[in-house]
């Protein structure tokens, strides 16, 4: 279609509607809210790019279209036909133009539901045009071509695409954009989608377009939801186990698909982070929005890292972010109408197709944390909302078979049915993997894959070729000194060798640190906040002189069964800053509810600002304290059914306090119905000083400790002796038995 033809159908639009130019974004719209409200229709334009002409390819683009469209129809009820993809080839500049009007601006109705998503390249250009001016900029599939001697570019600018989604005639559109305009001053770890800038002209009629644009008066107000949210940050994308995919649209989709829509978008998207981080990227998701929204724009797109102290201390304070203010309690009052058709609150994956035998389905599994779905192991349980067991037998990537256990003639399996998880199985062989990097030359990568061999739980792949969890490279300061970083490219503290000193030394000396990584990789795999059974939840907060002030909370989504008890959650959460913000020198504190019938047992473990393993010591106090042979022990820490427990307590001889550097700060939450008997037996094999004998401390043996801790839960399992073959070379993890919440926060 043309472009003039384009604008006339825009205009004649809206003028029938007769409606009023309105902001880009209203802040108390949230992308779960308006997935999961019913709608006379939903559309949706998804656009996918991987190959480029003349530039590097991207891996992970048509997966997040996938991502995208599973979610969409089975999650939040889209029908396949009113999803258009565009990927590859299909999304050039002209064709995502025609899109917009034949899909959407055609069949949108007001009160109609618009989702767009974009995953590729995204640059910034200076238009000949316009020199003084530089723009961000969205790449088709046919980004460049040459008109004699002058380049042209077929970019469609930001600019432009907002008030595309402005014109569209319904007032709930949102958009997501797995893309960045910076590219990254490293080339180390996971693949940019961002392009160096460049000094282009754009053809005069896409000028003439947008100047059109400008003119009309577009009545949408979309969501756009953003996967960096300033300059230094860049849209990355991962490898996972047998796929590749943009690390904002695998954690957001991934996120909507376990959790119910309880939540303003700013909870959404500290979840986000916390994955994002654990992922090996600390890019930050934002909201667009317009100058009125200024001051809660700039808490989602700041520069935490270049603010002062009083200014973060604000940060965390400002009234605009509780949960009223975000316009979250309207939200509330419509979620029994809003949650899916069958009342599953959250879901793990879906039943995507039935073989001939009618007991043999396949799965999709894009709802567990990408952690875990990598040891996501034969003969791990999930049920459906009619109550059939399914047990897994093989998977590939995001796609599994299972078999259904026992057969209900009644409830016949459908495609599109949701599966929740019971029984999580993991294998007890998990290694630490290293990947080396390109920029090595050969022979560094020989010696570092003979150094790293003599680990017995750590194994070598070459960065990019498969999965890993760190990345072994040259420092970009000083090319004779290596490190280990972050799959993002971020230098892991205390990782780093000497100035000229061999890849093998610097090995050598990472054993302590890449147990403790281990470690920590192990006791992230309990994570379940989506599945447990358990009703538990749990407030990390700052201890004021007034009073405590919550940073972030965290509680399981099985949890919320009815309509009373998830208006009073939403009602009693007060959010912090985005991302959560702790300054260096804060006393904090958990404050832990057991909402569940059953006595729980808690354990905490985690890495602190330094990348050292910490835990939760819960010292007993000796009968005789002035005898100096009394050993220190350790309890249990039990809580009763509808008790809430502090810890530490708040007392001037047990406190929890933050010490620097800046950095980031995570912990995971464990808690069971049976003894952690295992895991306080290892904490208390440790000698440790006085003055160590802090309630949240340094851990010696972390490895020993999260192999204890994953046995302990083992244990609580009651299905181990039913799963034959199984126990001998794998954890069987009950979700009946178990919840673990995972905290993550930036110390500034």
């Amino acid at each position: 279609m043309k472009r003039r033809t384009f604008l006339q159908k825009i205009g004649s639009i809206l003028a029938v509607l007769g409606v009023t130019e309105a902001e880009w974004l209203s802040l108390g719209n949230r992308y779960y809210q308006a997935l999961a409200q019913p709608s006379p229709r939903k559309l949706a334009l998804l656009i996918g790019i991987n190959q480029y002409p003349k530039i590097p390819a991207l891996s992970g683009c048509l997966t997040d279209v996938e991502l995208q469209r599973e979610l969409l129809i089975h999650r939040f009820g889209f029908q396949g036909s009113d999803i258009l993809t565009l990927t590859e080839e299909q999304a050039s500049r002209e064709f995502i133009e025609a899109a917009f009007w034949d899909h959407l601006g055609k069949q949108a109705k007001p009160g109609d539901l618009v989702v767009f998503h974009f995953s590729g390249y995204g640059s910034r250009v200076k238009l000949e045009t316009s020199p003084d001016t530089i723009q961000n900029a969205l790449m088709p599939a046919n980004v460049i071509f040459k008109s004699q001697n002058d380049k042209i570019v077929k970019y469609i600018l930001e600019e432009t695409l907002l008030l595309l989604l402005r014109s569209l005639p319904t007032d709930r559109v949102t958009a997501v954009l797995d893309t960045s305009y910076y590219p990254p001053n490293t080339v180390l770890g996971l693949k940019s989608r961002a392009l160096q800038e460049s000094v282009a002209k754009l053809a005069a009629e896409e000028l003439d377009f947008l100047k059109q644009l400008k003119t009309q008066n577009l009545p949408s107000t979309p969501v756009v939801l953003a996967a960096t949210s300033n300059p230094k940050q860049s849209a990355r994308e991962g490898l996972f186990s047998g796929f590749s995919a943009g690390l904002f649209t695998y954690a957001l989709t991934q996120y909507l698909w376990e959790f119910t829509p309880a939540t303003t978008i700013q909870v959404g998207f500290s979840h986000l982070e916390n994955s994002l981080y654990k992922l090996g990227s600390k890019q930050q998701p934002a909201l667009l929005s317009s100058e009125k929204n200024q001051h809660v724009t700039s808490l989602l797109s700041a520069d935490v890292e270049n603010l002062s102290p009083k200014k973060r201390e604000a940060l965390n304070s400002s009234s605009t972010l509780q949960e009223k203010g975000a316009g979250g309690l309207g939200f509330a009052d419509d979620l029994k109408n809003q949650l899916l058709p069958d009342g599953i609150s959250g879901a793990q994956g879906v039943v995507s197709a039935i073989e001939e035998d009618g007991k043999t389905v396949h799965l999709w599994l894009a709802g567990l944390p990408p952690q875990v779905l990598l040891y996501y192991g034969v003969n791990s349980r999930l049920t459906l909302a009619t109550g059939e067991e399914l047990i897994l037998r093989s998977r590939t990537g995001l796609t599994a078979k299972a078999q259904i256990s026992k057969i209900d003639s009644t409830t016949p399996l459908q495609v599109g049915q949701l599966v929740q998880e019971t029984v999580r199985v993991l294998p007890r062989n998990i290694n630490l993997t290293i990947a080396l990097d390109t920029g090595l030359e050969r022979i560094e990568r020989v010696d570092a894959t003979s150094a790293f061999a003599a680990f017995s739980r750590v194994s070598t792949v070459v960065a990019g070729e498969k999965s890993a969890d760190y990345l072994f490279a040259k420092l970009r300061e000083i090319s004779s000194r290596y490190g280990l970083f972050s799959l993002g490219g971020e230098l892991i503290p205390n990782t780093t060798g000497e100035v000229g000193e061999a890849v093998k030394l610097t090995v050598q000396r990472l054993a302590p640190k890449l147990l403790t990584l281990l470690a920590a990789k192990l006791w992230r795999l309990t994570e379940n906040q989506g599945s447990s059974r358990l009703a538990f939840k749990a407030t990390l907060e700052i201890i004021s002189d007034i009073s405590p002030r919550v940073v972030m909370q965290r509680e399981t989504v099985q949890a919320l069964k009815t309509e009373t008890s998830i208006k009073k959650s939403v009602q009693t959460r007060l959010i912090a800053s985005l991302p959560p913000i702790v300054p260096i020198g804060s006393r904090m504190q958990y404050r832990v509810e057991n909402q569940s019938n059953r006595l729980v047992y808690l354990i905490l473990l985690g890495l602190n600002n330094n990348h050292t393993a910490i835990a939760f010591y819960p010292w007993e106090t000796p009968q005789e304290p002035n005898t100096a042979d009394t050993e220190p022990l350790l309890k249990q820490v039990i809580i009763a059914p509808g008790e809430t427990l502090i810890l530490p307590q708040s007392n001037t001889t047990s406190e929890w306090v933050i010490p620097g550097p800046a950095f980031f700060y995570e912990q995971q939450l464990i808690v069971s119905t049976a003894p952690f008997s295992e895991t306080l037996a290892a904490l208390n094999t440790a000698k440790y000083s006085t003055a160590e004998q802090g309630p949240i401390g340094p851990l010696l043996n972390p490895l020993e400790v999260a192999q204890a801790l994953l046995q302990d839960l083992h244990n609580a399992s009651a299905l181990k002796t039913e799963i034959n073959g199984t126990a001998t070379d794998s954890y069987i993890l009950d979700v009946n038995n178990w919840a673990s919440l995972s905290f993550g926060f930036q110390v500034v």
